[in-house]
């Protein structure tokens, strides 16, 4: 099939299916390596073949919410996806994702590990008794580095059990010999300063917000190319670029968001593009006029 111009060959194939099939394809979640992203991918998997030491590196990667934290992370998860290693004794896990306990809580955080490595949780055991074992058991399973999502959520205690949570999360580095990775929001920062000492262990990355620059230009040349609409949409033109910046609050979540909206809004109505009128019409709401509307309540 001929490739249409505006539109990458998948995105170009796609558009000979169904309105639904279409639809289903423009909901999937999307990978596109825009600079920023690619500097901390890039990082992670330096962290990945950093050699063993004592005290191993460690990356914060903070971001507004919504703004391709999970995606990046997701993306580094498929790049090295645990491996089953039936010839060997246990599975090889490179990257261990975990997210963190709604509150500091050092056994939540054993259980979830425990959890995501199909172990059972055992209600008798003691704190030590479960921290030994994830040691034990992360120890067989080539471990490369550990993500801690939200790791924010420590500020929802009290200062010593904040403290001791980070302590716990150095430890685990400390004891494995592997890189541990924060993803959070701002406040992922502000929870490190508990503890100088940890915080001095953790290089930051940020996902900063979009502005209207060549870099957003890129970006939304990048989504109407796998976006399946059958005419161009122009989306790199000042008066729209501006008008997507302004409605998605300038992250890379809700622009997404906005797009798909906006071309599930063409193609119900026959438009076959994002324009002014779609973007108007396709029932989006701004970030800001979410939370004003939330505050009348």
């Amino acid at each position: 099939m001929k490739q249409i111009n505006h539109l990458s060959e998948v995105a170009s194939q796609i558009l000979n299916t169904s309105n639904e099939e279409r639809i289903a394809h423009i909901l999937k979640h999307k990978w596109i390596g825009y600079p920023s992203a690619q500097r901390i991918l890039d990082q992670l998997e330096d962290l990945l073949l950093h050699p063993k030491q004592s005290r191993m590196p460690n990356l914060l990667i903070t971001g507004e919410t919504n703004n391709g934290k999970t995606l990046l992370i997701e993306r580094f998860r498929q790049l090295h996806p645990a491996d089953p290693n039936l010839d060997g004794v246990a599975v090889r896990i490179p990257v261990l994702y975990v997210q963190s306990p709604p509150s500091p809580d050092e056994r939540g955080l054993y259980n979830n590990i425990l959890a995501l490595l199909f172990r059972s949780l055992k209600a008798s055991e003691s704190t030590d008794q479960k921290r030994q074992r994830v040691i034990t058991i992360l120890q067989q399973v080539n471990l490369g580095v550990i993500v801690i999502d939200e790791i924010q959520h420590l500020l929802a205690g009290p200062s010593l059990k904040q403290r001791n949570f980070l302590n716990v999360i150095k430890y685990l580095g400390n004891e494995l010999n592997v890189p541990i990775v924060g993803v959070g929001t701002a406040d992922a920062i502000r929870a490190l300063q508990v503890d100088p000492q940890v915080q001095n262990r953790f290089m930051p990355a940020v996902l900063p917000k979009w502005e209207l620059n060549t870099d957003l230009a890129r970006l939304l040349a990048s989504f109407e190319k796998i976006i399946p609409l059958r005419n161009p949409s122009m989306l790199t033109e000042k008066e729209i670029a501006t008008k997507l910046l302004y409605m998605s609050g300038g992250t890379i979540g809700e622009l997404s968001q906005l797009l798909n909206r906006a071309a599930i809004w063409a193609i119900r109505n026959n438009k076959e593009k994002i324009d002014m009128l779609a973007l108007d019409k396709c029932g989006y709401v701004r970030p800001a006029d979410r939370k004003s509307a939330v505050s009348r309540i």
